[in-house]
């Protein structure tokens, strides 16, 4: 089991690494996490887990499925979210109190953990935030309750480009128990920068203290080439060379499935950034408008800070935009919420169209052709694309516009896609657009790193720098800690 120190420690990476690392050995191997807060989320077998288990359980080599993560958490308001059990939307569980629905699902997450457990050689678990959140201690489902119910041999990640490591690492391991001291195999430094040799005597000075020795300091790597899980603010998303088109993404506070946009990171001469501000919006070739987990609330942000004006004059002057899933309801011109889902409220009005959300959630893999497309985004024509849908609503064109003759145009079956008709603004549900080698060759004539080659290089990584032989006692038969 992977824990962290903090939230952003590295867990995700790591685990993600160690489960290719393992399956390369010809091992069973699956990845774990009991509960996870993210809107990053995929669609699986049996519903949607967090992005991050999807990877994790790809780097595995084995198939994604709900049992990695049974409990998905999507944010919805500061002090909401929508539950999603074994990859269902829970209604009653979204509605209950925090420690109450703990102890609703922990039956759920142990038979999940258990069956997984049977069937593989290897489970990798990843801890969520801190293992010692005291104050969550007692209806803890996802760190130390997790580790001690599957003895796991559990390392402490942190992230050493932070400051205060060897505090994180002790003060961690000080605040538990001592049974779950005894599960804590090795303390790992992440994002080293600088002179390794500086670090003495800390980390025996640190053994001392514990009695747990730090079996690993990995340096710094900007671009591995994994999707960051919640961050997305990255300084590191310029690439070298020469910048031939600047794509700006809003970042609303409800941005969903952002993990789709790392493979922009990787295309020669893209500069990929978040944007928050008009201010930044000046430099831009495309905006994208990206999933939300609140239409409403985000397009009602996107107002007041201006956005809404800027995108409106960028699509003015033919700039190009897009909208993927919740942008693109946020593209047209009415939001209509009979059932109370998610609000109703003004479009930007930037295509003729109108969305009318669903009591139910369409959750699927999809594989849809772009019939002709115009404008900006005319090289899509006839390409065919491989997503997956995630989405309250259903989006058809605006009937009153269109007999005056403003008429969106389906560019996808099945109300998949809309162009407007200058042909600059583009409109999508489906999700891993960026994902798809046709459309990254369409639209820029590249190919970026492969998933397999990203996760093989995270392998290598973490084997280059572990101590030798840490790797394999994790998973050699473990002692009876209970002693």
């Amino acid at each position: 089991m992977v824990l962290g120190t903090t939230s952003g420690a590295g867990k995700s990476w790591l685990t993600t690494a160690l489960c290719r690392y393992y399956a390369r050995q010809g091992l069973k191997v699956a990845p774990f996490k009991a509960q996870n807060m993210s809107n990053n989320a995929r669609v699986v077998a049996g519903g949607e887990i967090g992005s991050a288990q999807y990877f994790q359980a790809l780097a595995a080599r084995a198939e994604p499925e709900v049992r990695m993560n049974p409990l998905l958490l999507k944010p919805e308001k500061d002090t909401q979210s929508q539950v999603i059990l074994m990859g269902q939307v829970n209604a009653e569980l979204s509605r209950m109190a925090w420690r109450g629905r703990s102890a609703s699902v922990w039956p759920v997450v142990a038979q999940a953990l258990d069956e997984l457990l049977a069937e593989n050689d290897v489970v990798v678990m990843e801890g969520a935030g801190s293992p010692a959140e005291i104050n969550l201690k007692d209806s803890d489902i996802v760190n130390m309750r997790v580790a001690q119910h599957a003895n796991a041999a559990c390392l402490l990640v942190t992230d050493i480009d932070r400051g205060g490591a060897f505090a994180h690492l002790y003060g961690t391991w000080a605040m538990l128990d001592q049974a779950e001291q005894k599960l804590i195999r090795g303390f790992v430094l992440n994002k080293f920068r600088g002179d390794a040799t500086l670090l003495a005597p800390g980390p025996q000075m640190l053994q001392d203290l514990t009695g747990v020795p730090t079996v690993a300091t990995l340096p710094m790597w900007w671009q591995h080439g994994l999707p960051e899980e919640d961050g997305v603010f990255d300084a590191t998303s310029v690439r070298s060379g020469a910048v031939t088109r600047t794509v700006a993404v809003i970042a609303y506070p409800r941005i969903s499935n952002l993990d789709e946009f790392q493979p922009l990171k990787n295309v020669p001469g893209i500069h990929l950034k978040w944007v928050r501000s008009p201010a930044e919006l000046i430099d831009a070739d495309w905006i994208i408008l990206p999933g939300s987990k609140h239409t409403s609330g985000d397009l009602a942000w996107l107002r007041a800070q201006g956005l809404d004006s800027a995108i409106a004059a960028h699509a003015g002057r033919g700039g190009a935009v897009l909208g993927i899933c919740g942008g693109l309801q946020m593209l047209g011109e009415a939001l209509i919420d009979p059932h109370g889902i998610d609000g109703n409220g003004p479009g930007l009005g930037l295509l003729p169209v109108v969305t009318l959300f669903d009591a139910d959630k369409t959750v699927r893999h999809r594989r849809a052709l772009f019939s002709s497309v115009g404008g900006a985004w005319s090289a899509l024509s006839g390409v065919t694309v491989q997503g997956y849908e995630i989405h309250h609503g259903q989006t058809a064109a605006h009937s009153a516009m269109a007999a005056a003759g403003d008429v969106a145009h389906a560019v996808m079956s099945d109300g998949l896609a809309w162009q407007n008709g200058s042909g600059n603004v583009l409109g999508v549900y489906l999700h891993g657009l960026f994902e798809d080698p046709a459309v990254l060759q369409a639209l820029f004539g590249a190919s970026t790193p492969t998933l397999d080659s990203v996760f093989d290089g995270l392998a290598d990584y973490i084997d280059k720098h572990f101590d030798a032989g840490v790797l394999d006692a994790l998973i050699a038969p473990a002692p009876d800690r209970a002693a």
